[in-house]
C-alpha cells in the first residue's frame, strides 16, 4: 500500500508564498509503491520509456483545505492501484502500468496553476486529476486547457466551473449548486418541522460562499416561505467570527446556514456554543464535512447538517464497499470525497484504455463518450448545450450523529431519521 503523506492545517488562509512542491510517485508496480521525490527542473529532458504511462494530480495536501485533499489522494491511489492489480491499461494491444504523480498545491491557487504546468513540462503527464474547491480547481483547469491536455475533476460545484470558459479539455464530475442549496429547505419540508421561519446565513466571500450563502440560500428561502434575517459576509482568511454569530443570535433565527472552510466552521460553531447560541436546525456547508470537523468540536458536531452528493447507503455500484475499505485502511470516518475522486481517477483511466493511446486528442474524445454506473451514480456528459463538459451528481443531506455523517434526505435511502431540534 501506498506511504500516507502527513496532512497539516494552515489557518493563514488559502494565497501562501509559492513554495516548491514534492512529487508522489504511485503505480509502478501492481501493489503500486509510492515514493517522494525531488521535484527537478523544469527545463530537465523528457525521461526514457519505462513502459508506463504517467497521470498527474495537483491536491490541497496542506493548507486550509488540507482534510479533502487527504480524502482524494486516497480516492485516486486507490484507483491506480486498482487498474495496475489488473494489469495497468491498454496501449495499442498490451496494457501498462500507470504511475500518478501528486504534487501538493497548500490551497493556493498560484501554486496550483504552476504545479499542472510542473506536471505538464516536467512528468509529462497524458492525463490530469483536479484538486478540490473552484479557485483551485478553475486554475488547474486553465493550465490544462491551454496546453491541451485532458482533465477530469470532482470538488467544483458545477455553475463556478462553468462559468470560467467554454472548456474542451477539462472534465467536471459533481454537484449542481442550486441542487445543493435548496437541500436545507427540502429536509425541513419532508420532516414536516416547526421552526419561526427566521433564517441567519453566515458565508465566507470566496466562490462558492458567494453563489450559496451570497445569492442561492436567499434566494431559496423566499422561495420555501422562509425570511432571511440576518446576512453576514466574510473574508476566508477570518478568524474571528464574534460579530458575525452574535447578529445571528440577535436575529432569532432558528435556522442557521453556514458556507466556508473547515477550520472557519470549527470556529463559528464554538463561537455559537460559547455565546449560548442554540437554534433549531444549523446547516454547514463543505466546512462541516470532513471528520476533522467533528473531531474538533465534539458533541457540537452532533445535529449539524451539510449538503452532499454520496453516500454508501445509495444504491450506486461498489459504494459501500468504497466506504468500508476506507474505514479498513485508515480507521476513519470516510468523506463523499473519497468516492467522487475514485470515480474521477476511474474514468480518466478507462478513457485512456478505451483510447488504447497516449493521444490526448484521442483521451478527450474517449472521455467525452463515459457513459455508464459508477459509485458515485450515473456519469455521462452532455456533449452541448448547458453543462457540456459537466455530470451532475445525485444530491444528498448529510447530519452529525454521534461522530458519524449519516444521510437523512432523500427519506427513501434514509441511513437515519433527521435530528430536530439540534440537541
Amino acid at each position: 500500500m501506498p506511504t500516507s503523506m502527513n496532512v497539516s492545517l494552515n489557518d493563514q488562509g488559502r494565497r501562501r508564498r509559492f513554495r516548491m512542491p514534492k512529487a508522489v510517485v504511485v503505480g509502478v508496480s501492481a501493489a503500486c509503491l509510492a515514493l517522494v521525490v525531488p521535484l527537478a527542473s523544469a527545463s530537465a529532458p523528457a525521461a526514457a520509456s519505462t513502459g508506463t504511462v504517467t497521470i498527474g494530480a495537483d491536491l490541497p495536501l496542506s493548507g486550509v483545505l488540507a482534510f479533502f485533499g487527504g480524502y482524494q489522494k486516497w480516492g485516486y491511489e486507490h484507483a491506480v492501484q486498482q487498474v495496475n492489480a489488473s494489469g495497468g491499461v491498454m496501449i495499442g494491444n498490451h496494457k501498462e502500468k500507470v504511475k500518478l504523480v501528486i504534487l501538493d498545491d497548500a490551497s493556493d491557487s498560484t501554486t496550483a496553476e504552476a504545479n499542472i504546468e510542473t506536471l505538464i513540462s516536467r512528468y509529462h503527464v497524458v492525463g490530469l486529476l483536479g484538486s478540490c474547491t473552484p479557485p483551485l480547481v478553475n486554475a488547474n483547469g486553465i493550465v490544462a486547457e491551454r496546453s491541451h491536455v485532458p482533465m477530469v475533476t470532482g470538488c467544483d460545484p458545477i455553475v463556478s466551473f462553468e462559468s470560467v470558459t467554454k472548456w474542451n479539455w477539462v472534465w467536471d464530475i459533481f454537484f449542481y449548486d442550486p441542487s445543493l442549496a435548496a437541500l436545507p429547505f427540502k429536509t425541513l419540508a419532508a420532516y414536516h418541522v416547526t421552526t419561526n421561519h427566521k433564517v441567519a446565513i453566515l458565508h465566507d466571500n470566496g466562490p462558492d460562499g458567494m453563489a450559496v450563502g451570497g445569492t442561492l440560500w436567499p434566494k431559496d428561502a423566499a422561495a420555501a416561505g422562509y425570511k432571511v434575517v440576518s446576512n453576514s459576509e466574510f473574508p476566508t482568511t477570518t478568524t474571528d467570527f464574534g460579530a458575525a454569530v452574535a447578529s445571528a443570535k440577535a436575529s432569532g433565527a432558528d435556522i442557521v446556514l453556514v458556507d466556508t472552510d473547515t477550520p472557519q466552521a470549527i470556529s463559528i460553531r464554538e463561537q455559537m456554543a460559547s455565546d449560548q447560541y442554540t437554534p433549531k436546525v444549523i446547516d454547514m456547508e463543505k466546512g462541516a464535512e470532513p471528520f476533522q470537523f467533528s473531531t474538533a468540536v465534539k458533541s457540537l458536531a452532533n445535529g449539524v447538517m451539510v449538503g452532499g452528493y454520496w453516500s454508501p447507503s445509495l444504491p450506486y455500484p461498489g459504494a459501500a464497499q468504497l466506504a468500508k475499505l476506507y474505514e479498513r485502511q485508515t480507521g476513519n470516518t470516510p468523506s463523499q470525497h473519497i468516492a467522487d475522486s475514485y470515480v474521477v481517477a476511474q474514468v480518466m483511466l478507462q478513457a485512456i484504455s478505451r483510447a488504447h493511446s497516449t493521444d490526448p486528442t484521442a483521451i478527450n474524445k474517449a472521455i467525452a463518450a463515459t457513459n455508464g454506473n459508477y459509485a458515485v451514480g450515473h456519469v455521462h456528459f452532455n456533449a452541448s448545450g448547458p453543462k457540456r463538459h459537466a455530470s451532475v451528481l445525485n444530491v444528498v443531506e448529510l447530519q452529525w450523529q454521534h461522530g458519524k455523517t449519516v444521510q437523512v434526505y432523500p427519506i427513501k435511502t434514509r441511513q437515519a431519521k433527521f435530528l430536530f431540534p439540534l440537541p
